[in-house]
């Protein structure tokens, strides 16, 4: 069975049920923005903005998901400095389940349908090599220039106690409340396309918890840092996206203090696992060591792939 919609809260809930069953048998065959925290974070920040462009296709097994697709293709990004950035090609998110991986070709398939004759990317897990393969077989070559993202975890058995500067203090976003929650994000991530729209839109995810938003205030009352943390309940881990610090705190041991403080929450929450994505490659150093510093390892990585414009869709 399958349908095709643009995609909707109640899909993101779906896709993070797979989510989950991936998760359950093999957490390095989820794809790096099919995760149960990303779906909700990148459904809610950009709902309001791109929604419209985005498609949808699932793909069932009897009651159970067992495949989707999202496509974001061509739109306008609006900036929170005013500026504005064309995206002319298409972009794949998708999953799925290792006990159905044939799915992929009809996930390829039904890409090439939906985008048209445009440049594609796409970024599968470098552990699915069924997957790789599949991509390309319909003409996917590895991006050049397209960025590579790893998944990094570690266990919450032994958890240091976190240690701010003098006058700072960690709040969460119940306590600070949502314009604090989106000016900490809009501070850290200058220019961003968040917005308070956006901001409801991660609050409707029915994973989101707002005593799970942690932020680290400032002796002047900035929101200097903030993360919201992902509880997979059945899995019993814990997902960090977004992490962030504003420009003018950063090499104050914010960030790390706050990592190990949500992943005490995170314990205190049911959690025994925790993950963390970072941009991958030596172009990108900082995240990945500060999430090192508190006991992080790479499990798993993607691989940037692209179709380009003028081929005959395959």
């Amino acid at each position: 069975m399958t349908n095709v919609e643009l995609v909707t809260v109640a899909d993101v809930q779906l896709m993070q049920g797979l989510a989950q069953r991936v998760t359950a048998v093999r957490l390095d065959l989820v794809n790096s923005d099919a995760s149960f925290g990303e779906l909700a974070w990148n459904w809610g920040k950009g709902h309001a903005g791109a929604g419209e462009t985005w498609r949808r296709r699932l793909w069932f097994a009897g009651a159970d998901l067992v495949a989707w697709g999202w496509v974001y293709l061509p739109h306008q990004m609006r900036r929170s400095d005013g500026s504005v950035r064309d995206v002319t090609g298409a972009y794949l998110a998708y999953q799925v389940h290792p006990d159905h991986a044939e799915l992929v070709d009809d996930v390829i398939d039904w890409y090439a349908a939906t985008a048209g004759d445009i440049e594609r990317t796409v970024s599968p897990g470098a552990a699915d090599e069924f997957a790789l393969k599949r991509w390309a077989a319909h003409g996917y070559q590895t991006d050049p220039a397209g960025s590579w993202t790893q998944l990094n975890e570690r266990d919450l058995t032994d958890v240091e106690q976190p240690v701010l500067p003098a006058g700072f203090r960690f709040r969460t976003a119940d306590e600070a409340g949502p314009a604090a929650a989106v000016q900490a994000h809009l501070d850290a991530w200058a220019p961003s396309t968040y917005t308070a729209e956006g901001y409801q839109g991660v609050r409707q995810s029915a994973t989101y918890r707002g005593d799970l938003h942690i932020l680290v205030e400032a002796p002047d009352g900035t929101m200097a840092s903030s993360t919201i943390m992902w509880l997979d309940e059945a899995n019993k881990t814990a997902e960090f996206e977004p992490v962030g610090t504003h420009p003018g705190y950063r090499r104050l041991g914010l960030g790390r203090a706050m990592l190990l403080h949500g992943m005490r929450q995170a314990r205190a929450a049911g959690a025994t696992h925790v993950t963390v994505a970072c941009l991958g490659g030596p172009g990108h150093p900082a995240a990945r060591g500060l999430y090192y510093s508190v006991g992080f390892r790479e499990l798993s990585r993607d691989v940037p792939l692209i179709r380009t414009s003028g081929l005959a869709n395959a």
